[in-house]
């Protein structure tokens, strides 16, 4: 099967109102085109799910002044004036979520796992409306699993297969993003035959992957 599909294609598949997790920390290792792709279409009523919301002009950030974004979940927005801003007036639901909680309950997701206890944030508004268990003396919130519609994903070098391989600190939430969707599309920064990538270096088997952008097609 040939999963190479073109921006437009892959953007056809996002519709008003879904889900979608959004690779990358700060724009690096983000799905730009794919990004922009979206921007462009105009979808909205969108819940995003990803680490931060980058810069106004820059990566996912680019969703939120297009208005397009009803709810964000992610570690942080304080880079991007305009989130803030919009979560202040209460036109975007703003879920902040401690980073490495973030990446644990995507992580969850994917697995298959109904949850999982955390100490991080007892004692904060992180607690707040959550489930919580004292074990051996211990208190723990009960974090639950994010999964997404779709998932965009940014990947260095990608085979035609859908192999893929991150170099250094792009592989940031991309790897764990692609297994928590029901629809993964990765954008390519090259695009290689299959058997080019080492196998040792292989981060995303191409069974997680559904669809291929870039990589000059």
């Amino acid at each position: 099967m040939d999963k190479r599909i073109t921006i437009d294609e892959a953007i056809d598949h996002i519709k008003d109102g879904m889900t979608i997790m959004v690779g990358g920390f700060l724009g690096c290792g983000s799905p730009h085109k794919l990004i922009d792709g979206l921007a462009d279409k105009g979808v909205k009523d969108l819940t995003i799910i990803a680490n931060d919301t980058a810069f106004v002009d820059y990566g996912v950030g680019k969703l939120v002044v297009n208005k397009q974004v009803k709810k964000v979940i992610a570690s942080h927005i304080g880079t991007n004036k305009e989130t803030g801003r919009q979560m202040n007036e209460g036109e975007t639901e703003v879920e902040l979520v401690p980073q490495g909680t973030l990446a644990e309950r995507i992580r969850s997701g994917g697995s298959g796992l109904g949850g999982f206890l955390t100490p991080t944030g007892v004692g904060t508004i992180v607690e707040e409306g959550k489930e919580k268990m004292d074990i051996d003396g211990k208190t723990y919130i009960l974090e639950l699993p994010l999964k997404a519609d779709i998932a965009l994903i940014g990947g260095s070098k990608v085979d035609k297969k859908g192999n893929v391989y991150y170099n250094k600190s792009t592989k940031n939430f991309n790897t764990v993003m692609a297994t928590a969707a029901d629809v993964v599309i990765v954008e390519a920064e090259e695009l290689v035959e299959i058997g080019d990538i080492n196998p040792s270096d292989v981060m995303t088997p191409s069974v997680y992957v559904d669809y291929i952008v870039g990589g000059g097609k």
